[in-house]
Parts: structure tokens; sequence; C-alpha cells
């Protein structure tokens, strides 16, 4: 969050219910602009998103968030970084003042 406020980044909510029905939560949401960012983390160390039953959980999950017009980022711990960060701070405003 604070790369994300050092980024110019609006305020975003943190594990937001983004869908009506089901329980799932992104990591991170700038609800006004229906943009997600998801945090995949264990990469290295065959954690949930990794296996089978975690990697069609999340496909789901990310079907979903499509079907209802989200757009969704997801980052691994090496693009958290100052110089991504800006650039999906930019692209956000640009889409937000489209609307």
């Amino acid at each position: 969050m604070r790369l994300w406020s050092l980024a110019g980044g609006q305020p975003l909510e943190r594990q937001d219910r983004f869908h009506p029905e089901r329980r799932w939560r992104a990591d991170f949401a700038q609800v006004e602009a229906r943009v997600l960012i998801e945090v995949e983390g264990g990469i290295w160390v065959n954690g949930r998103h990794n296996r089978a039953a975690g990697f069609n959980a999340d496909l789901e999950k990310y079907l979903q968030v499509g079907l209802l017009c989200w757009r969704v980022f997801r980052l691994g711990p090496e693009q958290i970084t100052i110089e991504n960060l800006a650039r999906l701070e930019c692209q956000w405003r640009l889409a937000w003042t489209r609307w």
C-alpha cells in the first residue's frame, strides 16, 4: 500500500468482496474504477495457487471477475515495484477519465 501511495494511486480497498454471492475477496480494489489487484503468493513453494485445485479455483474466480466487468491485474512478488505500480496507476487514471 505504501508503494501504491508513492506511485500516486488512489486509495484502495483491502480484501474487497467484489462478488454479490460468492465469498471471494480481492487483495486490493479500486471500486469506482472496477479494477482489482491480486498478489499471487507461494509461487516458488508449491503454494495454493500452484496446485491443481487452487489453480482451478482461481480460474473460476477470474472468470467471474471478467463477467462482472472488473479488470484484474495479477502480480507476483517480483512485479511489486514502484515502476510497475506507477504504470498501473497511470492506466487506471486513463480508464477512469474515459468513464
